[in-house]
């Protein structure tokens, strides 16, 4: 018996062809993980060694798994660590003396700016001054009369001992979203974020992405974690790291490995999304269009007429010249005779009469055209449609008695007498919706119910009636809001983002040392499971043993 110590520079099988096999006797490799049981394998060439020094790796089950990588050679050196700067020291040639200076004095300044909004205890500051004032604007009542803050805020007796209507008119927060407070606030979060983006993301996104091997055994042990495998190839770790996910690249004896980059663009693209929500946002409180109308079914308005800017940014559009017509309002009820929704069949036409969309919208289900937004909000009753002693029909305009939360109640008066007499007497009719109309006579008793629909009539004090129709009022809110795409954008980015920023971005290096390979690795996430990661993935990497059969027969 025989043995012989394999190269684990060379190609691990090409040992076969310079000894001459026996028919009988089978020349077998001892194969040992580091940390696993000696197992036996055949002794047959494969192209896995003898193409190591191609390339590009061979077909393996890892890159079967993972097809789009390969384990990158150099022949020469990997790009630099750092770049040369052009200027002055580069090509040569200095700025004129005082160009030069006004220019360095403007770097200078630049970058003490820099660093003080990128200052992290500045931004968080900001943030939280920020959301205070968004509670303050909850608290005090937004877009009020001066008259209102004068009453609830007056100086006689201010609020906390010093608060009154001058902090709330003074600092506008009476419209405290397009205050200049505010607005100055966001702008100054704003630049913080592009500050910290430009002078600590961008670069560490950059020194991430370059390849930098490790020739020393000892700048590879100074890693979070380290270790070393004796027998073993650096090779064969690259084949285990690719399988894993890792895009390898190999120098000699030097390998560098990393996955997870974009774990490393994750806080930037969270800085953006910031950026986009705060500009939607402002967007929204100083660019938008509000208004509200009450219309009777069967009339029509113009968009513009009832719309009121909210800001400095509001600027109309050409939409507003569309004009709504009313079709048809009706309302669906619940056994117990409440009204459980409301309808309006809207048609949009331009000035020159041509139908533009039309649909039948009701809560929750708004009306969207050209960037403006119709919602059903409310309900009314307009009038009361009746035939007197055969006459008619007349409208009888209905007006609100009585509105404590969502119980209404509407009322009209049909004289009976001389309408110009200072005593006149008539017929009163209440309703609380449109589904059924109470009837009193002159002395104010009750004289019966009729529903609209029911066209039964009613004798009262000598006059017939006759309910004929009951016309309801759509209660309408139209806005406009350029801001929602881009907040919905915003938050769309920051969720996904966000997710991404817990991908870890793992790095690791190894050096054939001799027939010893050292390993060492960081990550910047979940560090123990990354030490658990490389473990068991040095678990897989083979170490050669020797040839333990007598090869000359």
């Amino acid at each position: 018996m025989s043995s012989l110590l394999l190269n684990p520079h060379k190609a691990l099988f090409t040992a076969s062809s310079s000894f001459p096999l026996r028919s009988d006797v089978n020349a077998q490799i001892l194969v040992a993980s580091r940390r696993a049981a000696t197992r036996i394998v055949d002794c047959r060439p494969r192209a896995s060694r003898d193409s190591f020094e191609a390339e590009a790796l061979p077909e393996t089950n890892a890159k079967k798994k993972n097809a789009n990588r390969k384990i990158i050679l150099f022949g020469s050196s990997p790009p630099p660590l750092s770049e040369e700067r052009s200027g002055a020291a580069g090509n040569g040639r200095g700025k004129p003396g005082r160009e030069a200076s006004s220019w360095g004095f403007f770097q200078k300044s630049l970058k003490r700016a820099l660093a003080v909004l990128s200052n992290l205890p500045l931004a968080i500051a900001e943030m939280f001054t920020i959301a205070a004032l968004m509670a303050l604007g909850t608290v005090i009542d937004q877009g009020e009369a001066p008259d209102y803050y004068f009453q609830k805020y007056p100086e006689e007796n201010p609020m906390f001992g010093f608060f009154t209507w001058r902090w709330v008119l003074n600092l506008g927060f009476d419209h405290m979203f397009t205050s200049p407070v505010f607005l100055g606030l966001l702008i100054l979060l704003a630049c913080s974020l592009m500050a910290c983006t430009y002078t600590t993301q961008i670069p560490l996104v950059k020194v991430a992405r370059r390849w930098s091997f490790k020739h020393s055994a000892e700048a590879i042990r100074r890693q979070d974690f380290a270790d070393s495998l004796p027998k073993a190839s650096v090779k064969d770790l690259g084949i285990i790291l690719m399988g894993a996910g890792y895009e390898v690249f190999l120098k000699g004896p030097s390998l560098y490995a990393f996955k997870g980059m974009a774990g490393r663009f994750a806080p930037i693209g969270v800085h953006i999304s910031m950026l986009l929500i705060m500009v939607g946002g402002t967007l929204s409180a100083a660019g938008s269009f509000h208004g509200s109308v009450t219309v009777p079914q069967g009339l029509n308005f113009v968009v513009g007429d009832t719309m009121n800017p909210n800001g400095f940014l509001s600027f109309p559009t050409q939409s507003f010249n569309t004009e709504v017509h009313v079709n048809r309002f009706y309302m669906d009820y619940y056994d117990s005779g409440e009204v459980s929704q409301f309808y309006s069949d809207l048609s949009l036409f331009s000035l020159d009469g041509k139908e533009l969309t039309r649909k039948t919208i009701r809560v929750n289900d708004p009306l969207r055209f050209r960037g403006i937004t119709i919602y059903q909000t409310d309900w009314g009753f307009s009038a009361l449609q009746i035939t007197k002693n055969g006459e008619g029909p007349f409208n009888l305009a209905m007006a609100p008695l009585q509105m404590n939360g969502e119980k209404k109640l509407f009322g009209t008066f049909l004289p009976t007498g001389d309408a110009d007499s200072p005593n006149v007497k008539g017929i009163s009719m209440l309703a609380r919706d449109l589904q059924s109309i109470v009837l009193y006579d002159q002395e104010g008793k009750f004289a019966g119910v009729r529903r609209p629909s029911s066209k039964l009539p009613i004798d009262i004090d000598g006059t017939r009636i006759v309910i004929e129709d009951a016309i309801g009022s759509t209660g309408l809110d139209l806005k406009t809001d350029p801001g929602v795409p881009i907040v919905y954008a915003g938050f769309g980015a920051l969720m996904l983002t966000t997710c991404i920023s817990y991908f870890s971005h793992s790095q690791i290096w190894a050096l054939q040392d001799g027939t010893t390979v050292v390993i060492g690795g960081k990550t910047n996430r979940a560090k123990l499971e990354f030490r658990d990661e490389v473990n068991g993935l040095l678990d897989e990497v083979p170490e050669l043993v020797t040839i333990d059969q007598n090869l000359n027969g």
